[in-house]
């Protein structure tokens, strides 16, 4: 493509096409801010689309603010301020007032009715077309330059762009192959910003067992599971959660295992590590027993392997099998009580080693991002920075798995673009 001179300059320029630079853009195009969105890829909403495993986690219907702030933990203090102004009921009626049904499934996840995180997207054009806000796609920033009262912005492609305000909505670290590979990061740090570039948050676990990754796809959507150091409990709320998790080829993900993932790293540090699952949190040993029992009994004369079945799903029957020495070709009416016995304690004791958590590239978010302090909440603006406002991802704020890093990005998105624009 030919390089041009031309210098064309605007009320507000949003860098990066993710939810919360979308957000911020439409909100400010639509309180009548002339606005340009910039995105490095061929297309916006790239790591949106990968979102819930396409489905795209809306926020967690949580409507009690306070209650939902506790899940930002030691961050929650300074979102009081932002929170007021868009809240997760908020979130509902703007995408339901965009034509977007949205539903709310387990653990108050929600998701929009069409299963297809397509559906978000196009909500999000249609509110900046509404913004009349402009859109440049293919197009990645080469520098980012204060100049006097305003930003100028050089693009690889040799373009020169003057904007009033600044909205930098780049993104962490997490998935690099949708974009998001730190650029706002170094730009702040070249202002002489504060921020800490952290590891993954919300990211899958490496594990040594062998049957463990042969269960791979192998889901429970409530399943118990604990951290153990040196075979000790973690003393810590978040040692403990019941939830869903999944088994992967390398090891286990899920939402329950994304959100224990920085604390098993932190275990990992200081000894051994193990985890105790448990696929049957709501019953006991002796209960479970019981309907094994009963199962058994009714088919004394069929194959063990065969009438587990019934019991488990059937991939983790060579395993559980395997690590309880028992040959599943026998009969049933050949097993021991305490055969029966301790493969039921084996259910609600699964032992896994975490080996080490996944990288970056598979985290679903990263920690890090520019210090809260440096921040204006009320507006999204930075202290340091006059007119330049951040937003997503490239807040240094740890959230769970559920929902949340998504509210936070309608939260920011939109107080950073309604401030940009009235000022």
């Amino acid at each position: 493509m030919k390089k041009t001179e031309a210098k064309r300059a605007y009320d507000v320029v949003v860098l990066g096409g993710g939810p919360a630079g979308m957000m911020a853009a439409g909100r400010a195009g639509t309180l009548g801010a002339s606005v340009l969105l910039l995105e490095k890829n061929p297309g916006l909403g790239k790591k949106l689309l990968i979102s819930g495993g396409g489905r795209s986690n809306v926020t967690n219907a949580e409507f009690d603010t306070a209650v939902l702030l506790e899940k930002y933990k030691s961050h929650k203090k300074f979102l009081h301020s932002p929170f007021s102004q868009f809240t997760v009921k908020d979130t509902f009626n703007f995408f339901e007032s965009h034509g977007m049904e949205i539903k709310v499934e387990e653990e108050k996840r929600a998701f929009p009715k069409s299963n297809t995180a397509r559906s978000v997207l196009h909500v999000l054009e249609k509110f900046m077309k509404e913004g009349k806000v402009e859109i440049q796609t293919s197009t990645e920033v080469k520098s980012l330059v204060q100049k006097n009262d305003h930003y100028i912005v050089t693009t690889t492609l040799g373009e020169e762009i003057s904007a009033k305000k600044i909205v930098m909505s780049t993104g962490g670290l997490s998935h690099p192959e949708t974009g998001s590979t730190g650029d706002g990061f170094q730009w702040l740090e070249k202002f002489g910003a504060d921020v800490g570039r952290g590891n993954a948050a919300l990211v899958p676990i490496r594990t040594k067992e062998s049957w463990g990754h042969k269960l791979s796809g192998l889901a429970f959507t409530e399943a118990r599971v604990e951290i153990r150091v040196d075979g000790k409990l973690i003393d810590n709320k978040d040692g403990r959660k019941t939830g869903k998790i999944l088994f992967t080829h390398t090891g286990l993900s899920g939402p329950t295992i994304l959100n224990m993932s920085k604390l098993v790293g932190w275990a990992i540090e200081e000894g051994t590590v193990t985890l105790r699952i448990d696929i049957f949190p709501k019953e006991d040993v002796g209960s479970l027993d019981r309907r094994l029992q009963s199962l058994f009994v009714n088919n004394l004369n069929k194959k063990i392997k065969n009438v587990l079945k019934e019991f488990l799903p059937a991939s983790l029957v060579p395993a559980s099998l395997q690590q309880n020495s028992i040959d599943g070709s026998r009969e049933v009416n050949s097993l021991k009580r305490e055969e029966r016995r301790a493969l039921c304690v084996w259910l609600k004791s699964m032992v896994i080693t975490p080996v080490s958590l996944m990288g970056k590239d598979k985290a679903v978010v990263t920690s890090g991002g520019i210090n809260l302090s440096e921040v204006n909440m009320r507006t999204m603006e930075s202290k340091k920075l006059s007119g330049l406002y951040v937003v997503g991802d490239i807040l240094d704020i740890d959230r769970p798995s559920g929902g949340y890093s998504l509210q936070l990005c309608w939260t920011s998105g939109w107080v950073a673009g309604t401030s940009a624009a009235k000022k």
